[in-house]
């Protein structure tokens, strides 16, 4: 009988080379956003100096993205409980037409901003009870967002509401030399972040979406979680349509689709699993930094809008391609790492 035993040195080379590489694999997925921004900043700054590598273009760059950073922050929060959200630029229009009707009927500026917000959380709340009825949550925020479309046509009579200076403190307005918007979406990318990664309900949030009938079985209410990221969701909707309507200081009723297609290329870049239980609100943020940088770069060289719209979706595809590689692989290397710890054990 003839009994095979692997060189010790050979296995031990095995050993130690898979960790490595599922270190270096992790690192793509949680640190290679940030190292795709500082490629970006710095190839740019040369081929469009001398105009890119400027503090007040890197504003322009903070300030163009932080609308995209807020809507992406509702649109991750709500993948990472398991929930996408597809009627956020419903939401963000109602919420617009809302606030603008009370402020043009003599409502203090602060109650109608008050107002939306709280209708945002209310529109996320209606989403969540009718998806714990079974439904599919992609389907129940389509309809939703038509709902809301026709709802804020219906607050707004079909015409812009014009007239809103009272919000420039939420647009277009400086503080400390840094816009408002800028302002705004810091704030909230910090009290989320905080919320997701420092509270028992955020972490709890967070293992509903990772996996929801583990999270039963340990005695959480997961579906409480589950209504609780589409809360959030709305209500970063909502936040997202005021600042709109502040930039313009008008309400427009039209719900503007292409806001879920930049939100979702941010997160998509982030790597926030579309399975859920995982991601990266920081990385969400500079994701959104990327799409502006891309952008404002492209339009300091003169360079075709369409080019920037094309530029962003190859960005999601890669993005999504680059995130289900890098999941598969560490995956993989898990399982065999596993499977020669059991057979090099074996004796």
């Amino acid at each position: 009988m003839t009994v095979t035993i692997a060189a010790p040195q050979a296995v031990s080379a095995e050993k130690d080379k898979d960790p490595a590489l599922i270190r270096w694999l992790i690192f793509i997925r949680d640190r290679g956003i940030f190292v795709l921004w500082a490629v970006l900043l710095i190839a740019f700054s040369i081929w469009a100096s001398p105009y890119f590598a400027s503090l007040d273009n890197g504003i322009l760059i903070a300030n163009a993205a932080a609308l995209t950073a807020i809507f992406a922050a509702g649109i991750a929060v709500g993948i990472i409980c398991g929930a996408l959200d597809l009627s956020i630029p419903g939401t963000a229009a109602l919420a617009g037409c809302t606030c603008g009707w009370l402020i043009t009927h003599g409502t203090p500026t602060g109650l109608a901003i008050l107002v939306a917000l709280v209708l945002g959380g209310f529109v996320g709340l209606i989403n969540g009870l009718i998806s714990l009825r079974g439904f599919n949550p992609i389907i129940v925020t389509i309809g939703t967002l038509s709902v809301m479309s026709g709802a804020a046509a219906g607050i707004a009579g079909g015409y812009t509401i014009s007239g809103l200076d009272s919000l420039v403190f939420m647009g277009t307005d400086r503080f400390a030399g840094l816009p408002a918007p800028v302002w705004i979406t810091a704030a909230l990318f910090a009290l989320l972040t905080v919320f997701l990664t420092r509270t028992r309900d955020g972490i709890r949030l967070m293992a509903v979406g990772g996996n929801p009938e583990a999270v039963r079985r340990s005695g959480i209410h997961a579906d409480r979680y589950k209504v609780l990221g589409f809360v959030i969701s709305g209500f970063c909707a909502a936040l997202g349509g005021l600042v709109t309507t502040a930039l313009v200081t008008e309400a427009n009723p039209a719900a503007n689709v292409s806001i879920i297609f930049n939100a979702l290329t941010a997160v998509a870049l982030a790597g926030v699993s579309l399975a859920g239980g995982r991601g990266s609100l920081p990385r969400v943020l500079v994701g959104a930094l990327i799409l502006g940088t891309i952008s404002n770069a492209l339009t300091i060289k003169g360079v075709s809008p369409y080019w920037a719209t094309a530029t962003t979706g190859l960005l999601l595809l890669g993005s999504l391609a680059l995130e289900k590689w890098v999941s598969t692989s560490v995956s993989r290397r898990l399982v065999q790492s596993a499977s020669a710890s059991v057979h090099t054990g074996t004796r």
